[in-house]
């Protein structure tokens, strides 16, 4: 049993559980104390000591009955036919290699095997040949649907397939009707083996590969340049920025927390430990007050910008619960506040409010920063990071460094993403060398995955 438990822990960390060796060996300990015959309790047991966290928790409860139904179904074949199948072997074989009683052909040596096993109707043997077939091949380690024939004829050929083809074609060459209704006879032993392998291995894959081909996909996903994602990549980004903002919500918490903590108070521990004889076992600690996340996002949602302003937008308004002040602006012309629009609708249905209402116009990055300056003086101030997402583009009319530089003074931080690459910087109308000096972090940014680290960085100044 311990093999089908490791097996079933590999399972769970190809689907993104995080187990170590050390949660493996409390797993077998715990069961060997609860047993194997309640499923209900060992999918307890196992939920408590290997799920650290809610997506783990998911993921066992989508894995477990995926895993062991088919674990359990191959040992309770096996059980029921061991009976059966120990009378067979009491049975004499026919050696003969030209035909059965029953029409059909048996071959010889490892096609007879294998012939024998497809014709014989006993699920208890095809189970265990398959699942001896499967770990012989290495089929658990399957990570993308594609190699799915493959594993498959690996495993027809660990159970002897290869013997059968080669008596195949010999009977074909022969050209007699006999010798073809033999080849016959065989294809079709070779072809129901073949669908019993193939679903096998789609077991193995819903099991042990398919997260994994996910994770594959959204990898690319987040490392694609956002200007070539197409309709269904920004299906997936969805769900891949949801996750994105779970993790950096995660991530900052623990980091707020340890910081939080702060230097030992000496005093208060040894006044607190005057009971133990001075001996400190209550530690106290000077708690440090840290500035909560304040964040003012300015988005240029022209043409060539849109694309990349979406899922700012879209893991920015996923980390609300942990920024306790977010306001976004979005301008083309001139500036809009969308923060609004963004909490009464669903996100594509916002978005496309906002690209039609703030994206029309010639980009002015010089009016909308007056039109920022004019709608809150004191929206930014010493607590505030201001996030820029934008390439700088400002058709020749005045930059206003001025107001710029007036919000640089007074913001915690500016941090401005740009789509284009560091060599267009400067070219024609882009004036992001002029903005440069005034920002804390200028920083290329052409996919999501570059967006989540600007995002984290800004959180990380927040401690």
């Amino acid at each position: 049993m311990e093999r089908v438990i490791t097996s079933y822990i590999r399972a769970l960390r190809s689907a993104g559980a995080q187990v170590s060796t050390a949660e493996t060996l409390d797993a077998m300990n715990a069961l060997s104390l609860v047993g194997y015959a309640d499923r209900s309790r060992m999918r307890e047991t196992l939920g408590i000591v290997l799920a650290k966290s809610e997506e783990d928790k998911l993921i066992h409860e989508r894995l477990f009955d995926q895993f062991f139904v088919r674990a359990e179904t191959s040992r309770e074949e096996t059980s029921d036919g061991a009976g059966d199948e120990q009378n067979s072997s009491d049975k004499p074989q026919s050696s003969e290699g030209e035909g059965s009683p029953d029409g059909g052909a048996s071959g010889q040596g490892g096609e007879d095997a294998f012939f024998q096993l497809a014709r014989s109707g006993d699920e208890a043997r095809i189970s265990l040949a398959l699942e001896q077939a499967a770990a012989a091949s290495g089929a658990d380690d399957i990570r993308f649907r594609t190699q799915t024939a493959f594993f498959t004829r690996r495993m027809l050929e660990e159970m002897g397939v290869r013997q059968l083809e080669e008596r195949m074609v010999e009977r074909l060459q022969n050209g007699s009707p006999e010798a073809q209704a033999e080849a016959d006879v065989l294809a079709a032993a070779r072809a129901a083996m073949q669908t019993r392998a193939r679903e096998y291995v789609d077991r193995l894959f819903d099991v042990f590969g398919r997260s994994a081909t996910e994770a594959f996909l959204d990898d690319v996903v987040v490392n694609r340049p956002i200007g070539e994602l197409s309709l269904r990549d920004m299906e997936r980004m969805k769900a891949v920025v949801a996750r994105m903002a779970k993790r950096l919500a995660i991530r900052h918490s623990h980091r707020r927390r340890k910081r939080r903590r702060g230097h030992l108070d000496i005093r208060r521990t040894m006044r607190a430990n005057v009971r133990y004889d001075g001996t400190p076992f209550d530690l106290i600690w000077k708690e440090k007050r840290r500035d909560k996340p304040q964040i003012v996002a300015i988005c240029d949602v022209s043409g060539s910008v849109a694309q990349y302003v979406r899922f700012l937008l879209l893991l920015l308004y996923a980390l609300q619960e942990g920024i306790a002040d977010l306001r976004a602006f979005a301008f083309s012309a001139r500036l809009m506040d969308v923060g609004p629009i963004l909490k009464a609708r669903d996100f594509d249905s916002a978005m496309k409010t906002i690209v039609r209402d703030a994206g029309g116009g010639s980009t002015d990055y010089g009016q909308a920063l007056c039109d920022l300056e004019a709608l809150d003086p004191e929206l930014i101030d010493r607590r505030t990071t201001v996030l820029v997402l934008g390439d700088g583009r400002t058709n020749r009319t005045d930059p206003r460094l001025d107001l710029f530089a007036s919000i640089s003074d007074r913001a915690k931080r500016i941090v401005w993403l740009c789509p284009e690459p560091p060599g267009m910087w400067g070219s024609g109308d882009s004036r992001i060398p002029s903005y440069q000096p005034f920002c804390t972090v200028l920083s290329h940014c052409a996919t999501a995955q570059d967006i989540e680290r600007a995002v984290d960085e800004a959180l990380a100044a927040y401690g």
